[in-house]
């Protein structure tokens, strides 16, 4: 049996993805795992400062649980993205240099992205479903109505609805 369009787990991804601000909570989420990885590195030229670098772990982790909150649970987002944006500017002197700047980037970013992001606006349409809808409406047949001016459209508002057009 075929499936309808909206069946799937690519559609029921793509409405859950819309519903939250998908992109900023990964950005964020990959930013604390990009710190927590240079953490473990082998390098020479990692640092680790504090009680044998607490901070350098507790940051990551937090900009981490951040992007997940942000994730599952988009009601809190403004609070999640303000406490990712404090961790990844701290992650800067607690972290290598915020996970030798990857990490720092990646989490400020997704912050404003998390900050940024409006519920209620509906998800954009493609390019491609914009021109075809622009298309259609050209070849509409019957629809012979031409724009008004800016000079006229108070006139031609009054009088669609009745109403005297006061000077």
């Amino acid at each position: 049996m075929p499936r309808g369009p909206e069946q799937g787990v690519r559609p029921a991804f793509r409405r859950w993805r819309a519903r939250r601000p998908f992109w900023g909570g990964l950005l964020l989420a990959l930013g604390g795992a990009e710190i927590l990885l240079t953490e473990k590195a082998s390098l020479k030229v990692v640092m680790h400062i504090g009680m044998q670098g607490l901070a350098g772990y507790l940051l990551p982790v937090v900009m981490l649980l951040c992007g997940l909150l942000t994730l599952f649970s988009p009601a809190q987002r403004v609070f999640y993205s303000i406490i990712g944006i404090l961790a990844s500017l701290g992650s800067w002197v607690t972290s290598n240099l915020g996970g030798f700047f990857v990490g720092l980037l990646l989490g400020a970013v997704g912050s404003c992205l998390v900050f940024g992001w409006l519920p209620d606006q509906e998800p954009r349409r493609s390019r491609r479903q914009r021109r075809k809808d622009a298309r259609a409406a050209q070849d509409a047949p019957g629809d012979e109505s031409v724009a008004d001016t800016t000079e006229d459209a108070p006139e031609a508002a009054a009088e669609a609805t009745g109403e005297a057009v006061r000077p």
